[in-house]
């Protein structure tokens, strides 16, 4: 067994943005999967949204995310058979949520992507299908949105476009808490706080 995150304390304010950053293999995103509870510390306590999820079951993390937790990932990690409208919709109704068509279909034009609700991701470009997941994730209304590298895959036009509807979208759901990965250093300014982490430890804390 490899330890990755060492001693960490980490406090982040609801409604706030928050930047994890750090030079590769620092544990960035093994923190954010901890937090999001993709991945179980080894020990310690996490608690998120006032809720214990440390001896969470898989089954009740997955309960617990549903509605209140959106992920985007690097890699997209959309559902290959399923049209951006079903991918979308696909997780309102896991969220329980009403008219799940209709709300991932405005979502899919708040992103600009109304005219692409019936392709598949392979008929996407890569920035097409960023927005795509960035739409799946947002729909739910989430209180915590975890993006890991969310601009890795895609070019610099496409990057700073996804960059702008993240932000824009998650200011305007009340107290939802942004908190994303990124080696880009302008990206992270555009947070509230940073957090730098070397070696698996929290080394410096920018911000509120």
């Amino acid at each position: 067994m490899v330890d990755i995150l060492h001693s960490i304390d980490l406090q982040i304010t609801q409604g706030s943005s928050c930047a994890l950053v750090g030079p590769s293999g620092s544990g960035k995103s093994s923190l954010l999967m901890v937090m999001a509870g993709l991945e179980q510390a080894t020990s310690g306590r996490v608690t998120v949204l006032g809720e214990d999820i440390s001896a969470m079951s898989e089954a009740e993390l997955a309960q617990f995310r549903r509605g209140r937790v959106g992920v985007v990932f690097q890699s997209f990690h959309l559902i290959p058979s399923m049209t951006a409208l079903q991918n979308v919709a696909t997780a309102l109704e896991l969220a329980g949520q009403p008219d799940p068509f209709e709300r991932a279909r405005a979502k899919l034009a708040d992103l600009g992507l109304a005219h692409r609700s019936d392709h598949f991701p392979k008929q996407m470009s890569g920035g097409e299908q960023q927005r795509v997941a960035l739409a799946r994730a947002l729909a739910p209304n989430p209180k915590l949105v975890f993006a890991d590298e969310p601009t890795g895959n895609l070019d610099a036009a496409n990057g700073a476009s996804i960059v702008d509807s993240l932000f824009t979208l998650t200011q305007e759901q009340a107290d939802t808490t942004l908190i994303l990965v990124t080696h880009d250093n302008q990206l992270a300014q555009r947070c509230d706080r940073i957090i730098d982490l070397r070696d698996g430890k929290i080394c410096e804390s920018q911000g509120a």
